[in-house]
């Protein structure tokens, strides 16, 4: 479908919607309108993703950390190399720091794989080596919260679980808030749960996210009107980078003072510097005797 036939499609359905969300509320017609516009677009152009053909948790929240702020496309690469090098909770729970920030450069915001080896050593400890089920327990290791709690037991056990993430946000902004702005996940959600299908949560779920990623790709994302929308600061010349700079060096095998970091980045000092004790604050470099390595 050409791009001008497929939005003036998606207005159309918004606006129909709309119709029927005011004149009847959250009927049953709504409902099942709104799940047919989502379902046909899905049968159309569902995106075949390897996380959505397992049913592994493990492999799922790898999958959720890695999509965190990253573009598909990326984690794409990266997914497989990461699976092949970490099959389970126990591998990586038990790997170095430094072979798992390795398997994870180029994927960006460095903690978030440090974060991932912490829940695998706290569910290999305490879950014997399987991630929990329960809601308030996978909520009780480090990093998860609520919609990655949510995505665990939808997506791995098919549990019936309303959630929120950027594109299921931008959905629901679309269809029920028309020209709304500072729209509120606490206004989202009793909607999201009143439409969850749960005959097939996982299938409504992928369905949800891949029409969110079509209205970004086609309108001018809808998800800009929440109130927790916030515009990714720009990578280039960042704190980020020079971060990643910094130990993509280190990775290589170097054990390195500032100055010889300083000259390696091309970064002023002070920037350095700060880089160097925002790395070791957050536990991803040591510092002994003014030499810098990964832990």
């Amino acid at each position: 479908m050409k791009r001008g036939a497929k939005l003036s499609n998606v207005l159309k359905d918004a606006e129909r919607l709309r119709l029927s969300f005011e004149r009847y509320g959250l009927s049953g017609g709504t409902i099942r309108f709104f799940r047919k516009v989502i379902y046909d677009h899905y049968r159309r152009e569902g995106r075949d993703l390897p996380w959505r053909k397992t049913r592994s948790p493990y492999r799922i929240l790898v999958s959720e950390v890695m999509l965190q702020q990253t573009r598909v496309d990326r984690v794409l690469r990266k997914y497989p190399q990461f699976i092949e090098a970490f099959p389970d909770l126990r591998s990586l729970a038990v790997a170095p720091l430094k072979e798992v920030l390795g398997a994870w450069q180029g994927l960006g915001y460095n903690r978030r794989a440090m974060g991932l080896k912490a829940i695998a050593l706290e569910a290999a400890k305490s879950g014997k080596g399987r991630m929990p089920v329960d809601s308030d327990a996978l909520r009780d290791l480090p990093g998860i919260g609520a919609y990655t709690a949510s995505a665990l037991r939808c997506f791995a056990h098919g549990r019936a679980e309303p959630m929120i993430e950027t594109n299921i946000r931008s959905v629901f902004i679309h269809f029920f808030f028309h020209g709304k702005t500072g729209v509120s996940d606490r206004e989202i959600m009793p909607l999201v749960s009143r439409t969850l299908d749960k005959k097939d949560p996982r299938k409504w779920n992928y369905a949800l996210m891949d029409y969110g990623v079509m209205l970004k790709k086609e309108t001018s994302n809808p998800g800009k009107r929440s109130l927790h929308y916030q515009r990714q600061s720009p990578f280039e010349g960042s704190g980020r980078q020079l971060r990643g700079k910094i130990l993509k060096i280190l990775l290589a095998g170097s054990r390195l003072r500032q100055d010889d970091l300083v000259g390696q980045t091309g970064a002023d000092a002070p920037r350095v510097e700060a880089a160097l004790e925002g790395l070791v604050r957050d536990g991803l470099l040591i510092k002994k005797e003014g030499v810098f390595n990964i832990p």
